[in-house]
């Protein structure tokens, strides 16, 4: 069993690196974003190696992650933990280490006291952000500049803080839990309507413990749904 949510992610990319993990649609913009397993680890390694060697960050250290569902705040999250830092996603305001976050939680980011901060516009094509709010740094810009590949010097544990003051053991039993309660089995491919399931614990780390891909989807069009289904090969509607 993985308990810890490194290691649900290192299971997943294991299986298989080439498939899907994670497809990302915007009905609003038209935006289609697909990672593999590989890409995807890519992504969190980079984000990993930015904040161990960019910012000397580690365990015992903190990130607030002010991020709706997206692909781009799947790696963040994932990067995150993958470093050793437990994850604040709000709303109570707290001293943190690293802080991320996008126009839409500018205002709310400035009742945190953050280290260092990092904005995204969460823009198609991962583009730049502008302009770039003073005081923060564009994380897509910043974040591409770091190795591929990460190796924790102390991997993460069951007993460590993880999300929200939860440890990484009880994410993962209460996961297990969550799955069996929305039906995603191993080897699933759930389409998620954003809107409807916001909280990283169910459109993020129920499928990824479970072993099922993502089909994430914001302003989902029920236009669509039926075909998307079929297109991305989908087994399980979360809408």
């Amino acid at each position: 069993m993985n308990e810890t949510i490194p290691a649900a992610l290192a299971a997943a990319v294991r299986k298989d690196p080439t498939t899907p993990l994670l497809t990302w649609y915007d009905d609003t913009t038209g935006d289609r974003t697909e990672l593999s397993g590989a890409t995807m680890d890519n992504w969190v390694a980079k984000t990993a190696n930015l904040l161990v060697d960019g910012l000397g960050l580690g365990p015992g250290d903190s990130a607030a992650v002010l991020l709706p569902p997206h692909w781009q705040t799947a790696a963040i999250l994932l990067g995150t933990w993958a470093a050793g830092l437990e994850v604040y996603t709000g709303p109570d305001p707290r001293p943190v280490d690293a802080l991320f976050a996008w126009p839409d939680t500018l205002e709310a980011a400035g009742a945190w006291s953050a280290g260092d901060s990092y904005a995204t516009g969460l823009l198609p094509l991962a583009m730049p952000l502008r302009p770039v709010p003073p005081g923060y740094v564009d994380y897509t810009v910043e974040v591409r500049g770091y190795g591929d590949h990460f190796a924790s010097r102390r991997p993460a544990r069951p007993g460590d803080a993880a999300l929200n003051g939860t440890d990484h053991g009880t994410i993962s039993g209460t996961a297990a839990a969550r799955a069996r309660e929305l039906g995603i089995e191993p080897g699933a491919r759930v389409l998620i309507d954003a809107r409807a399931y916001p909280d990283p614990a169910d459109w993020l780390l129920t499928p990824l413990f479970a072993g099922a891909s993502i089909v994430l989807c914001a302003a989902l069009d029920p236009a669509v749904t039926e075909r998307r289904v079929a297109a991305e090969n989908v087994t399980l509607t979360l809408a």
